[in-house]
């Protein structure tokens, strides 16, 4: 009698794992495809940058983006290359296309503007230039004061918009805002991150969100950051 107690424990017990594991399965799978609701938002896209290539445009096209922002250029000198490349391809597969810069919290504005406007064409069909702004100890150890920040960024921005002819947007991580917050006090659309779930982290209406930067498409061989316009 005990054992067929002990045995039939075991039998649940198995297959209570076995429920487990594949449950895991299919929420790994689902967010590796995971996107919002298109009925609540309309207009989606990615973007994406040299570690994501070769991206197959058409495909991404294909798989619902609307539009692509492409990563010109990091701090005052570092640029991707594929930019122009890229920029003309995703154009021809029929996608809207931005650029976005990666600040150095620690280099120059006017260094940083400068890099970017020598990559990116002045053109009005570009979409408005994103400013990517998080912590990075690696690039700049000892982070710089609210101020000295705030000065640093109005410069580099009054730089980009002249060249650009329209208001950047600001992409600002949880770490950024809460050390610096800049939605507070820079007035510029805002792009904001986080995994699935809407942030509410920046104090104020996003215009555009990431909410998934592991998405798993056909266009690319490995995830895209996939991100959604607020209606």
């Amino acid at each position: 009698m005990a054992k067929r107690r002990n045995s039939a424990l075991r039998r649940a017990l198995a297959a209570l794992l076995l429920a487990v594991l594949v449950g895991a399965g299919l929420l790994w799978w689902q967010s590796r495809v995971w996107r919002p609701d298109r009925q609540h938002f309309p207009v989606q896209g990615a973007w994406a940058d040299v570690h994501d290539a070769p991206i197959d445009w058409r495909l991404l096209k294909g798989d619902g983006a609307d539009f692509v922002y492409l990563t010109a250029s990091e701090g005052p000198q570092r640029r991707d290359d594929a930019f122009t490349d890229s920029l003309d391809q995703a154009r021809t597969a029929g996608l809207q296309v931005g650029a976005v810069h990666v600040y150095d919290l620690c280099a120059p504005g006017d260094a940083q503007a400068a890099n970017f406007v020598t990559m990116v064409p002045r053109e009005d069909a570009l979409l408005p230039p994103a400013v990517a702004l998080d912590i990075n100890q690696r690039s700049c150890p000892t982070p710089p004061t609210e101020a000295a920040l705030q000065s640093e960024l109005t410069t580099f921005l009054n730089q980009v918009e002249m060249h650009a002819g329209k208001p950047a947007i600001l992409m600002l991580s949880r770490g950024i805002e809460s050390r610096y917050h800049l939605a507070a006090v820079i007035d510029r659309n805002i792009w904001v991150r986080q995994d699935y779930l809407e942030p509410g982290y920046a104090g104020r209406p996003f215009v555009m969100w990431t909410a998934t930067d592991r998405y798993h498409g056909k266009a690319a061989p490995g995830p895209l950051r996939w991100v959604v316009v607020q209606p």
